[in-house]
């Protein structure tokens, strides 16, 4: 079954995927404009006028570090020294790319998240891909599926693999009983989840940034205290990521296949763009400016600090060791990662990256409930019963994660996220002329000199779509126009 796996998982990254996930990144960079490039600076203004947590929703800053929450998982750490032992140094480089360009997608799929939202039976704002799916597209059997896909992956795969990677790592480190990690992780991520989103985005607002703060410190330390081995280990990347590098004296040489495939897959986990995750945080934000390319414009950000600031902390961290020029090195990513810092550090650089495993792989665990209850309600109608009987079958996943090995789950992992993503961007390009309209009124009214407001009389052909009431008092529900930075 692992060898099945494996087959299937190269098939569907090396044959369908990669392709798929640089043709529509070229596409939404060129069909925005490159919004990437020219928009980045905006960040900032809107993040600091969506800090206010709203009573229909989460704010920008919520929606943000939800999200980031969820990417920041032992693929930013482990993903990344896995990616780099099977595909050579310039597996990081190709990382880069699926940044830089998912950046582009992460923009239309969050903004036709934001576009296509509905209301809960609560009053607060939901969505999707799946919604979008249904709306946009008119196809619920396209949104039906996807929603199956994320609850088992996001919901349960995802979820063993971290809890199985803080079970490792603790028992490793500090010789803790399994057990007794299983029952304290149950505990705390049964604490985290009991509000639902408002609960996690609580929790997101204050762990995201301090465990954030502790990887790149020390990371960033390490860079400067090895400055002199800088441009040799870039050199490095750059020949790599063309085949053109050799380890151990020429005894081993990564190919351009494996520098492309396991930086474009590894990238891909890692920040999640394309995959439909973050949308569904995305949608549940209530947009300031009242336009959907407001939201779009934050999350695109969040995959830049993970691939272009977090993977390049840990791919520099493994670089700068020379772990990956030892002979008969482990494929376990956690394992090369706490090798490197130890060279690099001595032991408490080892106690360090467990540490920083268990704060990644456990704010993963309660955003990936997020996302996976999200879409539960998209299926049926929500109730409390069914609510908790949920969220109690994914504790017990992670319960399973940190008490069972099983063999094979992380290329059921990466099939499950390569198909979730092909269903995504498949749906994203065919509702991409609804992306570009959205980015040009945006545009349009900021040359005016006026504040983007969405009004969805300009589009009939899209207004019959919008739930009734979500956008048409955006003006009432937002802060005024005067304390709008109005520079185009």
């Amino acid at each position: 079954m692992h060898d099945f796996l494996l087959f299937m998982s190269d098939l569907i990254w090396g044959s369908i995927l990669i392709y798929l996930l640089a043709g529509a990144g070229i596409w939404f960079t060129w069909h925005t404009g490159y919004i990437q490039f020219r928009h980045l600076r905006m960040f900032c203004p809107l993040l600091r006028r969506g800090i206010t947590p709203p009573r229909d929703g989460l704010s920008a800053l919520q929606a943000l570090l939800i999200s980031l929450a969820a990417r920041v998982g032992v693929g930013s750490l482990s993903g990344v020294a896995i990616a780099l032992a099977a595909g050579g140094p310039g597996a990081i480089f190709w990382m880069w790319v699926t940044g830089i360009i998912g950046m582009g997608i992460s923009f239309a799929e969050c903004t036709l998240a934001q576009l296509y939202k509905t209301r809960n039976d609560r009053g607060q704002f939901q969505g999707g891909p799946a919604w979008y799916m249904t709306r946009g597209l008119g196809m619920r059997w396209m949104g039906s599926l996807f929603a199956v896909m994320l609850i088992v992956a996001f919901g349960f795969i995802a979820n063993y693999l971290q809890a199985s990677a803080i079970s490792r790592a603790l028992h490793q480190t500090f010789n803790i009983s399994p057990l007794a990690i299983s029952i304290t992780l149950f505990v705390l991520c049964a604490l985290a989840i009991r509000r639902g989103i408002q609960g996690v985005a609580a929790i997101a607002l204050w762990l995201v940034p301090i465990m954030s703060l502790c990887w790149l410190l020390p990371g960033l330390g390490l860079m400067l205290w090895h400055i002199d081995q800088i441009p040799s280990v870039l050199g490095l990347v750059l020949r790599g990521a063309f085949g053109w590098h050799e380890v151990a004296a020429g005894t081993l040489g990564y190919t351009l296949s494996q520098a492309l495939s396991q930086g474009f897959q590894h990238g891909m986990f890692s920040n999640e763009a394309g995959v439909g995750s973050t949308p569904n945080v995305a949608a549940a934000a209530v947009s300031w400016p009242p336009h959907p390319a407001a939201q779009g414009l934050v999350q695109m950000v969040g995959v830049a600090f993970d691939t272009l600031v977090l993977c390049s902390i840990t791919a520099m961290v493994i670089l700068l060791s020379g772990v990956l020029d030892i002979p008969e090195l482990q494929s376990n990513g956690l394992s090369i990662l706490r090798l490197a810092m130890a060279s690099l550090v001595g032991q408490w650089g080892s106690t360090l990256v467990t540490l920083i495993v268990v704060l990644f792989a456990f704010t993963t665990i309660i955003a990936n409930v997020v996302y996976a209850e999200n879409n539960l309600n998209f299926m049926l109608r929500p109730t409390a019963s069914r609510r908790l009987l949920f969220r109690l079958s994914i504790l017990l996943t992670v319960i399973a994660g940190c008490l069972f090995y099983m063999p094979g789950v992380w290329q059921l992992a990466t099939i499950m996220t390569a198909l979730m993503a092909i269903v995504n961007l498949i749906a994203i390009l065919l509702l991409s002329p609804v992306v570009r309209e959205l980015i040009g009124d945006w545009r349009r009214q900021r040359a005016l000199g006026k504040m983007p407001v969405f009004n969805p009389e300009r589009f009939p052909e899209i207004h019959s779509q919008l739930e009734p009431g979500v956008w048409d008092n955006a003006k009432r529900s937002t802060p005024s126009a005067s304390n709008y930075n109005h520079r185009p």
